[in-house]
Order: C-alpha cells, then sequence, then structure tokens
C-alpha cells in the first residue's frame, strides 16, 4: 500500500526544526577533555590550556592561535581538533571549523561531541545534505538524535524517510509536540490533498482501530474547509473508540463552532484530563474556550473549574493571571484581584503581574497591601519608578509622609521620560510636604507638576 504524508493534527506548532530553538530531549554529549589527552609534551599542555582559557573569556582568535602550535607539538590528539571547531563555529566560519572536525572524526571514530561539534557546524552553515550522515552516525549512537534525523530527512526533502521515522518514534515513545511539529512541516511541503484523502481512508478500512489516521484524516478535511467532513471522521472515530482522548482536539472547536456549549464543556474536561496531551496544547485549547466564554457569560463557573482543573493536572498557575485578566475585562476587579494574586504567588517575577495587582490594590483602597507589595517588587526589579510612586503613595495615605518623600524623590531619580509620571509623583510629594508642615515646599512641588502639565 502506498504510504502517506502526513501530520498529527491540532497540537501547536512550536519549534522551527533548528537545533538551536527545538526542544527535544536532553542529549548527553561525551565530551574530550583536558584530562584524557594522552602521552603528550609539557608545551603541548601548555598550548592547549592556554587555548581553553581564551576560549572561556571568549577571545577565540587567541584561543584558535594557541591550539594551531599546540598541533605543532603533537597532530594526533582529536581533542584539539574538536576545540579548533568550536572557536571557529564560535566566530562564524563553519568552514574551517567543519574542516577541523572531519580531521577529529577520522581521528575519533564514533566520538559523540566530535559528531555533535561537526551537526552543529554543519546546520548553521545550512549544509544539511553535508549534516544528515553525521547525525545519522549520532542518532545510532544516542536515539535522542532520531527526531534532528527527521528534520534533516525533511530539509533534505525526503519526505517518505522522514514519515517513516517518525511513525516508528511514535510507536517507541509515544507522541510529542515537536515530531507532531515535523509532521506539520511535511504535510506544508506536500500538497496533494485528494491522494492524502484517499490513502488514510485506505489505512483505515485496514486497520480501522489505529486512532493516529482518524486524526491526520481530521486535520487534513479542516485544513482543505471541509469541516463538516473533519466533524463526520470524528464522530466515526469515536463510535470505534468511545474512549478516545486525542479526538477532543477537534470535537471542542467543532462544538464551538456549531455553538453547543454543554459537548464543549465535556470535550474541555476530557482533554484537560488527559495523559495524552501535552501542556501547551491544553493551554491553548483552554485560550480558545476563554475567548468562547466572552461570548457565553453563562459558562463562567465552567471556565473558572476548568482552569482549576488545569492548573491542578499540570501544577501551572500561569493561567490564573490570564483569567484575573478576563474577569478585569469583564469589569469585575474584585474577582480579577482574587486570581492575580493567585498567580502572583508563583510568578513572583513578573513586574506586570505586580502592577496589575497594586493598581488593583490601590484602586480598592488597601494601601497597607499597596506598601507590602511595592516594597517587596523593589527587591525585585529596585529601578522602576512607579513602585516608588506607589510605595509613596500609599505612605502619604497611612501619614508616614517622611518615608513617602525619601521614596519619592528615590523614584524620581530614576524616571526617564515619561512627564505624566512626573506630575504624578510631584502631587504626591505636594501631600508629603503638607503633611510634614512644609507648606512653600509642597507650593513649589504643586507648581512643577503644572509645569510639566504645560
Amino acid at each position: 500500500m502506498k504510504k502517506t504524508l502526513y501530520i498529527v493534527p491540532f497540537l501547536t506548532l512550536l519549534f522551527a526544526g533548528n537545533p538551536a530553538s527545538a526542544q527535544v530531549p536532553e542529549k548527553p554529549v561525551v565530551e574530550m577533555a583536558g584530562d584524557s589527552l594522552g602521552n603528550v609534551t609539557d608545551a603541548f599542555q601548555e598550548k592547549f590550556f592556554e587555548a581553553l582559557k581564551q576560549k572561556a573569556i571568549e577571545n577565540y582568535d587567541r584561543a584558535i592561535d594557541a591550539l594551531v602550535q599546540a598541533l605543532a607539538f603533537n597532530s594526533e590528539e582529536p581533542v584539539v581538533y574538536l576545540e579548533l571547531g568550536k572557536n571557529y563555529n564560535a566566530l562564524q566560519k563553519y568552514a574551517e571549523a567543519a574542516a577541523y572536525l572531519e580531521r577529529g572524526r577520522k581521528a575519533a571514530p564514533g566520538n559523540a561531541a566530535m559528531l555533535e561539534e561537526l551537526y552543529t557546524t554543519y546546520y548553521q552553515n545550512k549544509e544539511f545534505d553535508r549534516a544528515l550522515p553525521v547525525v545519522k552516525e549520532l542518532a545510532k549512537i544516542n536515539t535522542a538524535f532520531s527526531e534532528d534525523l527527521v528534520n534533516l530527512y525533511i530539509q533534505n526533502e525526503q519526505f517518505e524517510a522522514a514519515l517513516s521515522l517518525l511513525d516508528s518514534l511514535d510507536k517507541t515513545k509515544g507522541s510529542s509536540t515537536y515530531r507532531e511539529s515535523l509532521r506539520r512541516q511535511v504535510y506544508a511541503r506536500t500538497n496533494n490533498v485528494e491522494a492524502q484523502i484517499s490513502d488514510l481512508k485506505e489505512n483505515i478500512g485496514e486497520n480501522p482501530q489505529d486512532e493516529k489516521d482518524y486524526l491526520n484524516l481530521i486535520f487534513v478535511y479542516s485544513e482543505s474547509g471541509q469541516v463538516d467532513k473533519a466533524f463526520e471522521t470524528a464522530q466515526q472515530l469515536l463510535e470505534i473508540n468511545p474512549d478516545s482522548e486525542l479526538v477532543h482536539l477537534a470535537l471542542y472547536k467543532f462544538y464551538m463552532t456549531k455553538d453547543d456549549s454543554a459537548e464543549a464543556v465535556n470535550s474541555m474536561d476530557v482533554l484537560l484530563g488527559s495523559d495524552q496531551i501535552d501542556e501547551v496544547t491544553k493551554y491553548q485549547a483552554l485560550n480558545d474556550f476563554l475567548i468562547y466564554v466572552t461570548e457565553n457569560p453563562s459558562l463562567e463557573e465552567d471556565l473558572i473549574r476548568l482552569v482549576k482543573v488545569f492548573s491542578e493536572k499540570e501544577n501551572n498557575q500561569k493561567v490564573y493571571k490570564q483569567l484575573g485578566t478576563f474577569f478585569l475585562e469583564k469589569g469585575n476587579p474584585e474577582v480579577a484581584l482574587d486570581y492575580f494574586n493567585t498567580a502572583l504567588k508563583n510568578e513572583k517575577n513578573d513586574f506586570g503581574l505586580f502592577r496589575e495587582v497594586i493598581t488593583l490594590e490601590a484602586e480598592a483602597g488597601n494601601y497597607e497591601q499597596v506598601k507590602v507589595l511595592s516594597e517587596r517588587a523593589l527587591e525585585i526589579f529596585p529601578a522602576q519608578s512607579w513602585l516608588f510612586l506607589m510605595l509613596g503613595t500609599a505612605q502619604n495615605s497611612s501619614g508616614e509622609f517622611k518615608k513617602a518623600e525619601d521614596n519619592l524623590l528615590m523614584g524620581l531619580d530614576y524616571l526617564i521620560e515619561d512627564p505624566e509620571l512626573e506630575r504624578k509623583f510631584y502631587r504626591q510629594l505636594a501631600e508629603s510636604y503638607k503633611g510634614l508642615s512644609e507648606p512653600q515646599k509642597a507650593s513649589e512641588a504643586l507648581k512643577k507638576a503644572e509645569n510639566n502639565k504645560q
């Protein structure tokens, strides 16, 4: 039977097939370190370790000079070729890097560190044809490179080989977002939709229990605008496998489009509770549902419950910030503040989140909380003038005028080109000086505020 070129549907495309950006399993590298040097002279060691020192401080040219001198003393040490390759790569001189690394590859066959550096060299220089045999060899040493191999098959337009390896990896490792993105690349570069549909139907006829073929068919139908057929295929899969979880990645969207809110919620429950669906995809689905709820406010309680399900299942509190924004835009700041505070417990380095919470606490008149939050935020963001303004404002409100003056003046020192914020500083300084019984300074501060306005 003819093999087909498809892609596993509905998961977000996160990666661009670049070794530097692809979030693939971490690959242990067998480094060739200085203590693995063989029988070498003192002069060789001196130059070699000088090279390591220069590389550490990013003096790559000097490191290369030292390594070339080391080669003059001993040309049999593979580690020198590896280090030369690394330094030339750092300088983006890929031809030179490849020349030395290929010499090292011959001197130390099968060394993973040498092969990985050579792979990086060819990939960065877009020499995908030369990278392919290197990664084939790496994948034999470490299966974590199998996904890189798929990517290189695609880059070299060997689509059947890419698909075959993807199928094999899915069987042995289960599905992953990255491999699904690679399948999408294969699909994007093969445009015979009718042949794909025909072959997928043939696959389903021969093996009706294979969930993947149904999902691929749903995706192909959806991408080609045949939404009704895509929905029919999803229903067919549910008849064959009522316990399918992956099918709900398609169904929740279909149900929202049909405005069948009860079924949409049911599909969200299934996919958010699934162990077969990755966290990023669940987050995207939850975001889709949140948008749907803005047009269907009767589902707000379902949204809150689903957010809790996602947060507990994935141990992810970020979604509470999104929920806070939702209720803030709906004109419910009290509920929004609760969710922002929940998010802030885990997102301690998010200045935007601090700003939301402090602003809402100030608007609610909770100045003690504004002080606590502003001081905590200033420990993380010590140059944020807005935080000094909020801290000074809260201190004025509680009668701590001297502390307010100090913090407001400090915040002004950090302020850069923001007339509106500067006006607010001077107005608060006027309040501080009034509280300190210094009317002259208060008047001067108000004049500065007015001058800024003009």
